[in-house]
């Protein structure tokens, strides 16, 4: 009786190991992808709607991940839309390898040492770009050795590697695309220092050669860093002239080009010719 009791606890516990393994998985997924519903999920996982539903049912009560209203960009159609599911702050720990609160403290040590007010945050600020600089640099070569058309998604692949799970989409319209951080390491220390964040917007900036624009921050609340790129305008291909559109009606004559009178039909302006033969006057 001893021994079926412990295979059926070690049962138990592989149970519990493979679903806890699963629940990771449903729980790295959306942080790779940002805010998905259980569809999306199940496709991505290769399980049933079912399961994923349940694996999220844990998660939130877990306070790993929370349900949201999807947004949808353009029309809406009929019905409500799919709930999506996202990370929480306590969900982003679980990944994060950061020292939050070391780094929170040191800026804060720097915003003070340089007089506070204004020259604080200038401070922060000429820090934060100090900070990118390093990985603009190691992005750069990334960047400049791809097609432009294809400079953003070489971008979100350097920033993958770094931990970013960063991926490109086009953006509604046919304006430009967007590129989405899925996740931040550094999202708490930029609640407090808005500054980290703009000083990556200026590198996306100078590395993509265009003017960006940041849409959503995960450290203002929202599921996805998303910036918004605009896309380059198209070289004028070399073309025909178009052809000459043919004289209106009534203004044929006034259109065409005057021409000299031959020398024999030339004449003078004078009195009129007797055909007398004698001076009229």
């Amino acid at each position: 009786m001893k021994n079926v009791g412990g295979a059926v606890q070690r049962a138990a516990e592989e149970q519990t190991t493979g679903e806890r393994r699963t629940r990771n998985r449903v729980a790295r997924s959306v942080l790779d992808h940002g805010p998905s519903t259980a569809a999306d999920l199940a496709e991505r996982l290769g399980l049933t709607q079912a399961a994923v539903r349940r694996h999220l049912d844990a998660l939130v009560t877990e306070n790993v991940v929370e349900p949201r209203e999807q947004r949808v960009y353009g029309s809406r159609g009929r019905g409500r839309p799919a709930k999506v599911f996202a990370l929480t702050d306590c969900g982003r720990d679980a990944f994060d390898q950061a020292y939050d609160q070391l780094a929170a403290d040191a800026l804060r040590w720097i915003a003070e040492s340089a007089g506070g007010g204004e020259d604080g945050q200038a401070a922060v600020s000429a820090f934060a770009r100090a900070r990118v600089a390093t990985q603009a640099e190691r992005y750069r070569a990334i960047v400049d050795e791809a097609a432009p058309e294809d400079r953003a998604q070489a971008l979100a692949r350097a920033l993958s590697a770094d931990g970013y799970a960063a991926t490109t989409r086009s953006a509604p319209g046919p304006a430009g695309e967007q590129l989405c951080q899925h996740h931040c390491p550094v999202a708490h220390i930029a609640e407090q220092f808005p500054q980290l964040c703009e000083a990556e917007a200026e590198v996306f900036s100078r590395l993509l050669g265009t003017h960006v624009q940041r849409l959503a921050t995960i450290a203002h609340g929202d599921g996805v860093c998303t910036t918004f790129i605009p896309r380059a305008p198209q070289p004028h291909q070399p073309h025909e002239p178009p052809p000459a559109r043919p004289p209106e009606p009534g203004r044929a004559a006034a259109q065409q080009p005057s021409r000299s009178p031959a020398p024999s039909q030339t004449t003078q302006a004078s009195a009129p010719v007797s055909t007398s033969g004698r001076n009229p006057a």
